[in-house]
């Protein structure tokens, strides 16, 4: 059986546009206690500029789905939630500081009170960090966050599909993804399913389209099968006479999605190299960008941090 592999995160990741659309009903979904407190009428702001600014000031090339909003409690009070999806799929040791990292900056930043929300859609059921601190004497300086985890929906598939809140998709997708893997013809009748679904839940045309952006990139299929999703969902579309998502826009998204994925791994490559080897690591970006393969610039991006000098990055790109 031909082996389906989840992409990895990539800097523009459908997950933050389902962020920023369905922010409501996400926190619904994974934080009803947050969702409760909000004052949704008066809408919400995403800070996308002062993340950005966190981020660099926190020295982060993690490529993650993070997404920073400005919200009012019912208390009439402001706070901030910062977001982080961890979509890389495996555990890591250094998460729970980076959390740390990324609220402490935002609070010495901007002097706003920050709540950290973090998803987890890793496999290892006992891998639930939730705070970081450090200390001694009784004394102690530390984070603590709210996470919610994916796997713990396995076995509530079938509730999934009856659940109207937009992200109960999302999920029953992710947990597609990650059971299809050595199975693509399983995920193309899943993604075909799934897909299907999305009209009948009777949500409008554009509530539609942004969901499909985020089942699309998560059960990523081959070629070959791609093309029969893709025809087999035309010919029920024009059936049901809802059309909604053409095969323009179809090809559009994917190629949005290579683009904006590979410029988000060049513009980490870029920020790990001046951050490893100065102003000399910049000097290799126009070979960089020679490079078109996405897994190819991500195994570039990882290996920076260990190499032991630039021509150990040099001897990897093509050349001049």
């Amino acid at each position: 059986m031909r082996k389906v592999r989840l992409r990895r995160a990539d800097f523009d990741s459908p997950w933050k546009e389902a962020l920023e659309h369905f922010l409501a009903p996400f926190l619904a979904f994974f934080f009803a206690d947050v969702h409760a407190d909000i004052d949704w009428s008066k809408g919400y702001e995403s800070l996308d500029k002062e993340l950005h600014q966190i981020a660099r000031a926190a020295g982060s090339q993690k490529a993650l789905a993070d997404k920073l909003f400005k919200v009012w409690l019912l208390k009439g009070r402001e706070t901030w939630l910062l977001i982080h999806v961890e979509v890389q799929g495996e555990p890591e040791e250094e998460f729970p500081l980076r959390m740390f990292r990324y609220n402490l900056r935002a609070f010495d930043r901007y002097n706003r009170t920050v709540v950290s929300l973090a998803v987890l859609t890793d496999e290892r059921p006992d891998w639930r960090p939730d705070r970081f601190d450090y200390g001694g004497w009784g004394a102690a300086t530390g984070i603590r966050f709210l996470t919610a985890k994916l796997i713990d929906w396995r076995g509530r598939e079938a509730e999934l599909e009856t659940i109207a809140n937009p992200f109960a998709p999302v999920v029953l997708a992710h947990l597609r993804a990650l059971e299809t893997r050595q199975d693509p013809e399983g995920r193309c009748r899943y993604k075909t399913q799934l897909v299907r679904g999305l009209y009948q839940r009777g949500w409008d045309a554009e509530d539609v389209r942004q969901l499909f952006r985020v089942i699309d990139w998560l059960l990523d299929l081959p070629p070959e099968l791609k093309e029969t999703f893709e025809d087999e969902l035309h010919q029920w579309e024009e059936e049901n006479r809802m059309t909604y998502i053409t095969s323009i826009e179809r090809s559009g998204m994917e190629k949005g999605l290579e683009q904006g994925l590979r410029e988000g791994l060049q513009k980490g490559i870029a920020a790990a190299l001046l951050l490893k080897f100065g102003t000399a690591g910049k000097r290799l970006m126009p070979r960089v960008r020679k490079i078109d393969d996405v897994d190819d610039l991500d195994a570039l991006l990882k290996a920076i941090p260990s190499a032991k000098n630039l021509q150990q990055i040099g001897d990897r790109l093509p050349p001049r």
